[in-house]
């Protein structure tokens, strides 16, 4: 069974910065593409960015470009989102995920993940 534990969340004001992390069970995770989606209240969840097994390739999201980055570190288990220049609109629950066996053309598709974590949530001040 996978698990994905994330944490890094919190409250910041407007122009700061925070790390999200996203923890991961088993052996094989750096077999796996890993994406972080958000969903802020009353949306719907919305793709974010996605890293591929070695952290060579990334995708983000038009509205994060330029400000959040992910990494991974595959000897930890860990896949990170480092969020700068936060604006109020960032505000929302974060979520990582494990994508399951598609074509990195289908990365920002939510059905294309196949286990989730529980989310955490950030919160940016005006």
């Amino acid at each position: 069974q996978v698990q994905l534990v994330e944490s890094g969340g919190g409250l910041v004001q407007a122009g700061g910065s925070l790390r999200l992390s996203c923890a991961a069970s088993g052996r094989t995770f750096s077999s796996y593409v890993m994406g972080w989606f958000r969903q802020a209240p009353g949306k719907e969840r919305e793709f974010v960015a996605a890293i591929n097994w070695s952290g060579g390739i990334t995708s983000y999201a038009d509205s994060v470009k330029g400000r959040f980055t992910i990494s991974r570190d595959n000897a930890k288990n860990t896949v990170y989102l480092q969020m700068n220049s936060l604006k109020p609109e960032d505000t929302a629950v974060y979520y990582c995920a494990r994508f399951g066996y598609g074509s990195w053309s289908r990365v920002q598709n939510s059905s294309e993940y196949a286990y989730w974590g529980q989310g955490t949530q950030v919160t940016v001040s005006s």
